[in-house]
């Protein structure tokens, strides 16, 4: 259903497209005043928000601040700091023969946009892309999870007592809408998830050579060198890839390591889960649940890939598995076959970083590819002879958090990016302007 509840989608995006027609969406004031309302929104129903996301996904209050409401604050005050300045027109120099002249580029808006979302994250990978269309001038349909219907709903209800409502609306609803919705004409498409959806998506948009941004996931994997600091590498590991409960995008998939090494780290990551957890995951208010018995019975079918260093305990009824680490995986094992995309670090041994490099180059392109290593040739090597989404050194996840770096993926892992002015880059056309004067 949509915030006009006796709308069909083609109705909504017809009302959406008449309003950025109205050309009231182009104004810097209209944009600002829009990114203005959603941080309200956030600010003044946060608790709400965080009450669903914990119906969703089991989320803890700070977690849910930290990573869904708090983080999109962030991008929204980032983005209103820099927005006059990323769209001022681009001078350009002109070649001597056209001379006198001058030549600039400008940003315009696309249109009508439709931003899908997944349920791992489903307020934050919702209106980050949400802020990025407003920001640039377009309109926009947004299509919550229908895997997480407590926030679906809270947003559904919530975001039009805030924003313009001739330029954004939601609609809910799961496969059905979504096929619905597809079938219309927009002016871009984001959309976060899976491959298989992805491609969808993409046949749909070819029909109107709609332009699309995917966003998608992959084995993401962490190279731990020889002679690292473990105990700092391992709450690091622990700390990015049990967020969630594993269900998170960019967590480290897996963990490529030397035998030796794979040894000593087995103990440092039960230590940072104790840490983080103590001796009951189960129960602890940091710790979150997965999503659906579907997504469950995946992940349980999964753990006897490795032996298991610590963890491995699971309850169907409470949708909770223990935030575990195997060992002695093998690179064909069921784990290694798939995404994870929950709370299992299995570590594969290699060795050494020859053997880690032509690993990851036989498989898929990464979403991210994160390295422990204090040897500066091993990071030339790795950004030299790797191709991932993004790489980074010394602590996962932490690429998404800087607003100027793009975020996206590269083959099966995804197209196109977003943040910060990468996103206003994604939802506009860079105009080519050129004056010659008659005289």
């Amino acid at each position: 259903m949509s915030n006009h509840p006796s709308e069909q989608p083609a109705e909504t995006v017809e009302r959406l497209r008449a309003g950025f027609a109205s050309g009231r969406t182009k104004s810097l004031a209209w944009r600002t005043t829009q990114l203005r309302a959603v941080r309200a929104l956030l600010k003044e129903r946060g608790d709400e928000l965080a009450t669903a996301l914990h119906a969703d996904l089991g989320k803890g209050r700070e977690e849910a601040y930290r990573t869904e409401i708090d983080f999109v604050v962030r991008e929204i005050d980032y983005t209103l700091d820099h927005l006059a300045q990323w769209l001022r027109p681009q001078p350009v120099a002109v070649p001597e023969r056209l001379s006198p002249a001058t030549a600039h580029t400008v940003l315009d808006p696309l249109g009508v946009v439709l931003v899908i979302a997944p349920w791992n994250y489903p307020l934050q990978l919702l209106l980050a892309p949400v802020i990025g269309a407003l920001a640039a001038g377009n309109c926009v349909l947004a299509k919550p999870s229908e895997l997480a219907p407590a926030t679906s709903r809270s947003v559904a209800e919530l975001l039009p007592l805030y924003v313009d409502t001739d330029a954004v609306a939601v609609v809910e609803g799961g496969v059905p809408e979504t096929t619905e919705l597809l079938a219309q004409r927009f002016d871009h498409i984001f959309y976060t998830g899976n491959g298989t959806v992805g491609r969808i998506v993409m046949r749909a948009a070819a029909e109107h050579l709609t332009p699309v941004t995917l966003e998608l996931g992959g084995k993401s994997p962490a190279f731990v060198d020889r002679g690292t600091d473990l105990s700092v590498v391992a709450a690091r590991l622990a700390s990015t890839k049990f967020m969630n409960a594993g269900q998170t995008c960019v967590a480290p998939d897996y963990v490529l390591t030397d035998p030796e090494t794979a040894r000593e780290l087995e103990k440092a990551l039960t230590d940072a889960v104790h840490a983080l957890y103590g001796d009951d995951p189960a129960a602890s208010p940091a710790y979150g649940r997965i999503v659906n018995d579907r997504h469950f019975d995946r992940l349980t079918g999964l753990l006897a890939s490795g032996r298991t260093v610590v963890g491995g305990d699971h309850d169907r009824a409470a949708r909770y598995i223990a935030p575990t680490v195997l060992a002695e995986v093998a690179p064909d094992s069921a784990v290694m076959s798939e995404e994870i995309f929950g709370p299992i670090l299995p570590v594969v041994e290699v060795a050494g970083l020859n053997e880690a490099i032509a690993f990851i180059g036989g498989r898929d392109k990464p979403l991210a590819l994160y390295a422990f290593t204090e040897s500066q040739t091993t990071r030339e090597r790795l950004t030299r002879e790797t191709s991932s989404g993004g790489l980074t050194f010394g602590l996962p996840v932490a690429h998404l958090t800087v607003s100027d770096l793009p975020f996206g993926g590269v083959g099966e892992s995804g197209m196109g990016n977003y943040h910060g002015h990468w996103s206003i880059a994604t939802f506009s056309h860079l105009k080519a302007v050129l004056d010659k004067p008659l005289g």
